[in-house]
């Protein structure tokens, strides 16, 4: 078998959630290059028709599911009517929540956090479950990749922020670790049934807007990393066609840090 044939995806069904942000565009992009058909999750249908509709001019494939993940009935009904007998991949990139400290935030912002960063992950898992056993069964690829962060390791940097409101959550870190440690258990739980469970754990990856209004906080957070710059969105690219791909068919249960080294120090 060849690189090529190693990393191809092609035949491959992938359900990506978030699909719209910054790092869920790329990751879509990036598995419909290498040949997936690719399923785009989120709730603003004019922004999943729009990446969609990219995707086909870069000549992907790629299929709109517009719902509310956090609405488990939504999730459910979806899943329902879904056309697919088989899912190879399953990407949970879907997270939303606001900034804060210890202080300043509130009871609420840890349930919500948990909510779509936990609660969604292990629904869709169990629900995509089925799916990804049939892929596995007819011989193909049948892997989850959840999207961590490097803050699920270390505690943010308070000093590269100029308000506490501002700042990176204790809230976010703590359901990533938790993330993390899902992931493991899932992989243990799941791998004699031939599904695979990996985490890639970003580093500083600041959306473009973030980038274009706030350069002296950019420039923080690139002095911080080894390599002394921030992370573009297109760099997560190689590191989730890798574990959607046979070309790690041995590697299950791992989290991948994609942070220039940030986490080394």
């Amino acid at each position: 078998m060849t690189v090529d044939q190693l990393f191809s995806l092609k035949g491959n069904n992938a359900f990506v959630t978030g699909a719209t942000g910054y790092i869920g565009e790329q990751i879509c992009i990036g598995l419909a290059n290498y040949g997936a058909h690719v399923i785009v999750q989120g709730r603003n249908e004019k922004s999943v028709s729009t990446l969609v509709r990219r995707i086909e001019k870069l000549g992907g494939s790629a299929e709109p599911a517009v719902f509310d993940l956090i609405d488990k009935k939504a999730t459910e009904i979806y899943f329902q009517t879904i056309k697919y007998s088989s899912l190879n991949i399953l990407v949970n990139n879907a997270y939303n929540g606001i900034g804060g400290t210890i202080a300043c935030s509130k009871d609420e912002d840890y349930r919500d956090s948990y909510e779509i960063g936990m609660v969604v992950v292990q629904r869709l898992f169990k629900i995509m479950n089925p799916l990804l056993l049939e892929a596995h069964r007819i011989g193909g690829v049948a892997t989850c990749i959840n999207i961590a962060s490097m803050y699920g390791h270390v505690v943010p940097d308070l000093d590269v922020y100029e308000t506490a409101e501002g700042s990176n959550p204790p809230f976010y870190g703590a359901v990533k670790a938790a993330l993390i440690q899902w992931t493991k258990y899932a992989a243990c739980e799941y791998g004699a049934a031939g599904i695979r469970v990996n985490c890639i754990s970003p580093g500083p990856f600041p959306n473009p807007e973030v980038q274009k209004v706030n350069a002296v906080f950019i420039d923080k957070l690139a002095k911080k990393v080894p390599l002394k710059r921030i992370g573009q969105a297109v760099e997560l690219k190689g590191a989730v066609i890798f574990l959607a791909s046979g070309a790690s068919s041995f590697v299950n249960g791992i989290n991948l840090q994609v942070d220039g080294g940030w986490t080394c120090q």
